[in-house]
């Protein structure tokens, strides 16, 4: 900086710390408000302000510096020349108001800058800005090592280029999905690199590029070369043996890119590789054995072989199926085991019974129900002269009994679904009760086809308490009930959880496992949430006004944009069609007296205390200019 402008520097404090001792305490604190945003994005060779406005008392000193450096002393106000250096005055001009203006801006001047406002007895005040300047992204490209990745390799390399302008921020892209760093994928300001790629990887590959003032994108499409996986053997139609005389295909295949190529062997001779299909007419025993398919593929040199058996026989289709039902009420069960067809057919029977009777093909057998088969596993054998196998089933009384309740609006009728759930072998059969009375099929009553649901129809929340619900389930091996009594619109608990500067909180509740909702009311009171027309901090009401409204599924609503510096109160209100239900317990969220708020409150004792003192002062000689007149009147 010239001398001459050190001396008027020099002159300017001297003015200032004169001031100090001119102060009739009518301004003790100095304040800068920002006009527009402290983080300010420019472009190469725009013009920009950092726009400030400076109130408190007359002619302070203004410093502006660039990051710890000063480029810019003036005492506001003042007709001398601000203090620029050289090297920037082509560049930096301080305006009437103090604020800061560029001219023709170039990268030299990404920087943070911060406003020092000095006046002499008075505590000096800061405003910072953050300053970043760009070009224009163009000529963005994507290169790659090799056109295609290979399976299993060590790592796959994405890179790009652009030319002029720096991004500020760059994203990768998988078929529209972002990419983030993980085990599988490294992602810097240059490249994106494919950790072991596998065939998943395949797809669009999308780079976007951007800073503030441009956004570019670039696409490249790789694909991974693999194969062949392990061989996917086939036998149409699908079956573990082929009667004499039927015909069949043989199929083989494997995933791979490009896709291998197949052919089959049959001891020892390659029989067919019309793309791994094998066609096999009216087929002899003579040809059953076994077939080995073999695959190849000439990019990734991996070659890969599967045997496969095939077995002909005559024997019945399909497997053997057992099931059990109640008959004759629920006095016996009749079981039944079933696979006709074959020959000779097969023949069935239940071991378990301890008895000679037997059926071919399709077979049932009534014993009467008891106890003592609660719990077993009845099995069917399947006797045949290809094929011994057997199918099973096991009995099982009506389990313990899950009950659901949910609800629905339909039209300002609430319908209350019940679920009742219970294990049973055979199927339980479910009747519903209303205290004593059997509930059948009617207006306010309905029960779903399987008799599980039961629908209350115009459910009334008033009287609900009035009434026990029963589901009891039974089968000819024993039956289970189980009572609920179905709850108005009900809050158990709730909970609050703001966030960290009390500008937003989470609100959480249950409710009882019976109780009939349709929906939720997310209430509060104090001021309307933040937004541009409103302002921080203003006067709070105490009226409860519905925030949010939730299914009956919710269990906890996001509030936000509250002011900190504000009290509020919220609750939950259950409703049940258009019956609302009693409130939750209030939380509340409001403001303590912050460390800064203490520090403040002592700060301003002495300025206070040094304001009484100049005014008594300034008493006292007033008295005695008026006793000096007065005398001098008299003689």
């Amino acid at each position: 900086m010239p001398s001459h402008q050190f001396g008027v520097l020099k002159l300017l404090v001297f003015k200032v710390t004169l001031l100090m001792f001119m102060i009739e305490g009518v301004n003790c604190a100095l304040s800068i408000s920002l006009r527009g945003p402290s983080l300010v994005n420019a472009t190469v060779g725009s013009n920009v302000t950092l726009a400030v406005t400076i109130l408190g008392a007359p002619d302070p000193m203004v410093t502006w510096k660039m990051g710890g450096l000063p480029v810019v002393i003036w005492t506001l106000g003042s007709s001398e020349a601000p203090a620029i250096s050289d090297s920037n005055r082509d560049v930096l001009t301080i305006e009437a108001d103090g604020s800061l203006t560029f001219q023709n801006l170039s990268f030299a001047y990404s920087n943070t800058y911060t406003l020092d406002i000095i006046k002499v007895g008075m505590v000096t005040v800061s405003a910072k800005f953050s300053l970043n300047v760009y070009d224009y992204i163009r000529n963005v490209s994507v290169t790659v090592q090799t056109a295609d990745a290979i399976e299993g390799a060590d790592k796959y390399t994405l890179q790009y280029s652009s030319v002029p302008g720096e991004p500020s921020q760059w994203w990768w892209y998988f078929n529209s999905v972002l990419i983030r760093n993980s085990s599988h994928y490294t992602v810097d300001q240059k490249s994106l690199v494919i950790h072991q790629p596998s065939r998943t990887d395949t797809g669009r590959y999308t780079l976007v590029l951007s800073n503030p003032f441009s956004a570019v994108t670039a696409h490249r499409n790789i694909t991974v070369l693999y194969g062949p996986d392990e061989p996917v053997l086939g036998v149409s139609p699908s079956q573990t043996f082929f009667v004499s005389g039927e015909s069949l295909a043989l199929s083989c295949r494997a995933e791979g890119v490009p896709l291998p190529s197949a052919s089959w062997l049959f001891q020892g001779h390659t029989i067919g590789s019309q793309g791994g299909r094998l066609n096999l007419t009216s087929v002899q025993t003579s040809q059953g054995g076994i077939y080995t398919c073999e695959l190849f593929n000439e990019n990734t040199g991996v070659r890969r072989k599967k045997n496969l058996t095939i077995n002909v026989y005559e024997r019945p289709a399909g497997s053997p199926l057992c099931s059990v039902n109640a008959a004759h009420g629920n006095a016996n069960l009749q079981f039944n085991c079933h696979w006709p067809g074959g020959t000779p057919e097969a023949s069935l029977s239940f071991p378990f019974f301890n008895t000679t009777t037997s059926g071919a093909g399709d077979f049932s057998l009534t014993r009467p129900a008891s106890q003592g088969l609660n719990g077993k596993t009845i099995l069917c054998r399947v006797d045949h002269p290809l094929l011994q196998t057997q199918c099973s089933i096991t009995l099982g009384g009506p389990a313990e009994i899950l009950l659901t309740v949910t609800a629905v609006d339909q039209g300002g009728q609430i319908v209350v679904n019940i679920q009742c759930h219970s294990q049973a072998m055979p199927k339980a059969m479910v009747t519903w009760l209303k205290g004593s009375e059997i509930l059948a099929n009617g207006m306010q009553y309905q029960i779903n086809e399987d008799t599980t649901q039961l629908s209350v129809h115009g459910f009334n929340s008033s009287v609900a308490r009035l009434y026990n619900y029963t589901c009891n389930c039974s089968n000819p091996l024993g039956n289970t009930a189980k009572e609920t009594q179905l709850l108005g619109p009900t809050i158990s608990y709730s909970h609050l959880f703001p966030n960290g500067d009390g500008t937003a909180v989470t609100i959480t509740w249950e409710v009882p496992p019976t109780s009939v909702i349709t929906g939720f009311d997310i209430q509060m009171s104090g001021p309307d949430l933040m937004s541009k027309s409103v302002r921080p901090g203003q006067k709070a009401t105490d009226n409860f006004r519905t925030v949010q409204q939730k299914p009956s599924t919710s269990r906890s609503a996001n509030i936000s944009t509250l002011d900190p510096k504000s009290t509020y109160q919220f609750r939950v209100i259950p409703v049940a069609g258009g019956i609302q239900g009693k409130p939750s317990e209030v939380q509340s969220l409001g403001p303590g007296l912050s460390q800064s708020q203490i520090i403040g409150l002592a700060a301003g004792i002495p300025c206070g205390v040094i304001f009484l003192l100049l005014l008594i002062g300034l008493i006292c000689l007033c008295i005695c200019c008026s006793r000096k007149k007065r005398s001098v009147s008299i003689s």
